[in-house]
């Protein structure tokens, strides 16, 4: 999301009173999804709060404003403009709202949001396995991990490294502007689908990605373009969804720029791998501060990750990747510095999300730089 100091007014478009032939909704209580924890949390860089409780983002190569009533997830999906066509309103309703099928559009939200997957029951089994879960679960409820497409998944990981969310949302933002299809206009601001794979290959790629900002990343999201595109394609990297974990990790692994804790990321987030958890520095601390997990050396080296990943799947079962992203979330306060570690530990979904979760924080004129 894009963060701001001051909620924005109330937009007619993002109630679904003012519009209710637009809205449909499906039955989710806020036990089983919370949208201001997981769309905030780092998962995926595509979705805005437009209003107070209204969250718009692009899914499906479509626009999508959600909010929560109640039991309720409401939601409406935005047809695409013309060439050009400028957005036009009605009484505050959009003119291009799409006519989809209700069917189709609920299918996309059930698997996007993974809501067949009681969270209820798992938040009750990790709480009897781990007191330390237990703590803050009763906090954080709904919070959930999402299905994501593969490419954009893979793609928006790429750009995490060394990096925070808001400047991650505003690099994902310009790749969309510069490469992805524009999809329609709202409040003056375009949306854009995520780009292909081939829009991602060309020759001048790169070069185009090193003057939006991207710096070291630009050759690692070209290069993984060329690679996949040349290898395995992007229906191969969604067909990852039916191999063994440690397979697709593999595969990943081999890409340019995809060490295991972003892999870790794309199997947990997009490719059906709950097990996979994914870790840092700053979860190597947890695991030992809060868990008492005893692994030598002074840093994470890949015998130490391994042996991480391990405890917690042993800890938390087969779902540990899901477990992680409730015990370890961005709103956690700090764990206090330690003898052997000279500074405040964050303690965010970097755990999953491999970027410095700065809430609150707006992207800055410095963002175009590497």
């Amino acid at each position: 999301m894009l963060f701001c100091r001051s909620p924005a007014p109330m937009k007619l478009r993002d109630a679904p009173s003012a519009c209710p032939s637009l809205w449909r909704w499906l039955p989710c209580p806020p036990a089983e999804l919370r949208l201001d924890l997981v769309l905030s949390s780092g998962q995926s860089f595509r979705w805005w709060e437009s209003s107070p409780g209204a969250w718009t983002g692009v899914l499906g190569g479509r626009v999508w404003t959600l909010r929560q009533d109640g039991d309720r997830l409401w939601y409406t999906v935005y047809g695409e403009e013309e060439e050009h066509e400028e957005e036009e309103e009605r009484d505050g309703c959009p003119a291009k709202a799409a006519k989809l099928n209700a069917a189709e559009t609920d299918r996309i939200l059930r698997d996007y949001f993974q809501l067949d997957v009681g969270l209820s029951a798992l938040y009750h089994t990790w709480g009897a396995a781990d007191p330390l879960f237990r703590k803050v679960a009763n906090d954080f409820p709904g919070v959930r991990v999402l299905r994501q497409d593969p490419v954009e998944c893979l793609f928006s990981f790429i750009c995490t490294s060394n990096n925070h969310i808001s400047r991650i949302t505003a690099m994902i933002e310009r790749l969309c502007q510069a490469f992805g299809r524009r999809l329609c206009c709202l409040d003056s601001r375009p949306f854009h689908a995520f780009p292909s794979l081939s829009a991602l290959t060309g020759a001048e790629a790169e070069a185009q990605l090193r003057a939006l900002g991207f710096g070291y990343r630009a050759k690692f999201v070209s290069g993984s373009a060329r690679a996949i595109a040349e290898g395995l394609g992007a229906e191969g990297l969604c067909q990852l969804r039916s191999a063994p974990y440690a397979e697709a990790r593999r595969v990943l692994c081999a890409l340019p720029g995809v060490g295991a804790k972003v892999a870790d990321c794309v199997c947990l987030l997009s490719l059906d791998k709950a097990e996979a958890v994914p870790v840092d520095t700053h979860v190597w601390q947890i695991a030992r501060q809060r868990y008492g997990v005893a692994l030598g050396g002074k840093s994470l080296t890949p015998r130490a990750y391994q042996e991480i990943g391990d405890f917690f799947r042993e800890l938390w079962g087969p779902r540990a990747g899901w477990a992680q992203a409730v015990s370890t979330p961005p709103f956690l306060k700090p764990l206090p510095p330690t003898p052997s570690h000279a500074h405040p530990i964050i303690s965010p979904f970097q755990v999953l999300f491999c970027a410095d979760l700065r809430k609150g924080q707006k992207p800055t004129g410095s963002q175009h730089q590497a």
